[in-house]
């Protein structure tokens, strides 16, 4: 009995913060946020041609962002996405690298501006990545077809990247640090470009990447008298000084691993072997610039590695940590795709696919939001946590949001008789046997699904056969 109560006890919604009210409350603030109407736009000419702007939708996520005290400060994280497609026709679509399948195919991919801090992540900007073969004559007409803005030109990812964090500034989103994978980070001139700019970086670098341990002396070498040819033009360096792979740096004296506590998670104290070195790289200029090394061991027994240009005197504590926040990104993409079904756009014009994001941004920033206001409103119990022996408690997360939004915005229920009627009712005149036989199916699939009094499979597709007969 009393393990009974105890239990009782650790499941009370009121000390996880989850009070009746405001379970309740949860449809009237999705109705607030999408301003959704009974009678509104047809949903396809919404997303696919009306001419909202997508973009202002991010604006005004990172308007309300700095309106959250607890959020100031963050790191602005900087990714890829693409996802496989059927056709050439989507607006972007060409043969490239997903990073999703690890391989080069068909499909498209985006250029994604995320944002972390406390727990809160969220996307704040995107970009459709226009491969180089999508500004060619052939393609004019299909880019004017796809509402593809006429002044668009080609921009590789990392410029796209440099795009959206230059815009997350001009709307006065408070980050303190810009994370990007290795895909950016290799990228010299990019992180040359954030560095004038005063951005704090802290980027992923491919295993061979060159550094040097020692400053290197770069310039254009005297021509010697008499050689033969053009005279010496491009700089080199002129000290001698080697550059070495950042894989060869580990077991290095410089780069003595030490145990670094990151944050507590739910399944205890997360830790890291770390090292951090100054070192000096070459941009595509040749212009040299001195940067952090920092090097992590992975569960796995690998390593890996980052550049970044934060001050000389920053602690190991602190490269450490912002390189841990870069996970946050995946789980910006995770939650954008599996619950909210950023990569099911099956529509192929360039603005359809501007506002898709911008809706499953708006999705991922209602859930923050929500979680932001109940954790000011209805505080867990500090006690829940010793009780069940845990350092922190699970998070509040996507898919538990969709799940009381199912709660609170039930589905009508029709009996088979109404879903067969509706069905029938819905079923455009067919001229055609292939046409009716498509309407048939498609009857047949709405009887299945309006029929939840059905107790076994046989009764749901004797419903559908139903639905069929009263069509043809």
């Amino acid at each position: 009995m009393d393990k009974e109560a105890t239990a009782a006890d650790v499941l009370d919604r009121q000390r996880w913060g989850l009070p009746k009210e405001a379970v309740a409350d949860l449809a009237g603030r999705l109705r607030c946020i999408l301003g959704i109407a009974e009678a509104g736009q047809h949903l396809q000419q919404f997303r696919s041609d009306s001419p909202w702007s997508g973009q202002m939708v991010f604006e005004q996520i990172q308007a309300e962002i700095q309106q959250c005290p607890e959020l100031a400060g963050g790191m602005l994280t900087l990714d890829e996405s693409g996802d496989e497609c059927a056709g050439k026709q989507k607006a972007g679509a060409a043969r490239q690298y997903l990073g999703r399948l690890g391989k080069v195919e068909l499909g498209q991919v985006a250029v994604a501006a995320g944002y972390y801090q406390n727990g809160i992540w969220v996307m704040v900007g995107a970009e459709l990545y226009l491969p180089e073969l999508w500004f060619d004559q052939a393609h004019a007409e299909l880019r004017k077809r796809w509402h593809s803005p006429a002044a668009h030109t080609f921009a590789t990812q990392p410029q796209l990247g440099l795009q959206l964090i230059r815009q997350a500034k001009v709307n006065e989103l408070d980050f303190a640090v810009v994370g990007m994978d290795s895909l950016y980070g290799r990228d010299g001139q990019l992180r040359a470009d954030l560095n004038a700019e005063h951005f704090v970086y802290v980027a992923d670098m491919p295993v061979d990447t060159p550094v040097y341990l020692v400053q290197p002396l770069v310039g254009v070498p005297e021509t010697p008298p008499g050689k033969q040819g053009r005279p010496f033009a491009l700089p080199q360096v002129l000290n001698e000084a080697p550059s070495v792979e950042v894989r060869t740096l580990v077991g290095h004296p410089d780069f003595a691993l030490r145990p670094m506590a990151i944050r507590q998670t739910e399944r205890g104290l997360l830790t890291y072997d770390c090292a951090a070195c100054r070192v000096w790289t070459l941009t595509p200029a040749g212009a040299v610039r001195e940067e952090w090394l920092f090097m992590r061991r992975e569960a796995d027994d690998t390593f890996s590695f980052s550049l970044s240009n934060a001050p000389a005197d920053t602690p190991l504590t602190t490269l450490a940590l912002w390189r841990c926040q870069r996970y946050f990104v995946e789980r910006t993409f995770q939650d954008a795709k599996s619950e909210g079904g950023w990569d099911e756009l099956v529509a192929r014009k360039y603005r359809a696919w501007c506002h898709h994001t911008a809706l499953d941004a708006l999705a991922l920033w209602f859930v923050a939001e929500t979680k932001l206001d109940w954790a000011r409103t209805y505080a867990r119990d500090p006690e829940l946590a010793q009780q069940l022996e845990v350092a922190v408690l699970p998070a509040l997360s996507m898919a538990n949001v969709r799940e009381l939004l199912q709660a609170v915005l039930p589905l009508t229920q029709l009996s088979p008789d109404e879903g067969c009627g509706s069905a029938a009712t819905a079923a455009p005149a067919s001229t055609t046997p292939r046409a009716r036989l498509r309407g048939s199916a498609h009857a047949a699939r709405c009887s299945a699904t309006f029929c939840p009094q059905s107790e076994t499979h046989s009764e749901s597709i004797a419903s559908g056969q139903c639905a069929s007969l009263m069509i043809e």
